[in-house]
């Protein structure tokens, strides 16, 4: 069930739109801030304020790359997976990753600190290659660097 609070929240990005539909993935993103990600529980109930299908909703939570329909360590990384970066070395960024977590994309660690997940383009090719750790842009990356960013993450 929402709280008072996020449906309060939700309304109020509602109002800013011709449609109620159309403040779906504001809505996506006020729960999953509070929650750490979008349950099924979650999805009808949101889909139910914003009186749209559930299938629709959940359409658009799972085409939504930063929406997270399964819970998520404490802090999510998304590894850059455009052209660029393939071209400029993230396969070892990839295999970095996987080396110091012992999990492969999609996957949370043992401990519930670290989520990886692949991102189709972060939109920094000239810096390529990168990854975004809770939402910070790391770009210009080598492997012995991407230890020294993740050490930022308690």
């Amino acid at each position: 069930m929402l709280s008072p609070e996020e449906v309060a929240a939700i309304e109020h990005e509602v109002a800013l739109y011709d449609r109620k539909r159309a403040a779906c993935i504001d809505a996506l993103k006020i729960v999953q801030q509070r929650r750490g990600w979008i349950s099924d529980e979650d999805l009808r109930d949101i889909a139910g304020l914003l009186e749209m299908p559930v299938d629709e909703l959940d359409a658009v939570a799972t085409f939504y790359n930063l929406i997270y329909r399964r819970p998520v360590g404490r802090h999510v990384v998304h590894v850059c997976d455009s052209v660029s970066c393939w071209l400029m070395g993230t396969e070892a960024i990839s295999d970095r990753l996987r080396e110091r977590f012992g999990v492969s994309f999609g996957e949370t660690t043992a401990d519930a600190r670290f989520t990886v997940l692949p991102i189709p383009c972060l939109g920094c090719c000239d810096r390529a290659p990168a990854m975004l750790v809770d939402g910070n842009l790391h770009a210009d990356l080598d492997p012995s660097r991407v230890d020294e960013v993740l050490e930022r993450y308690d």
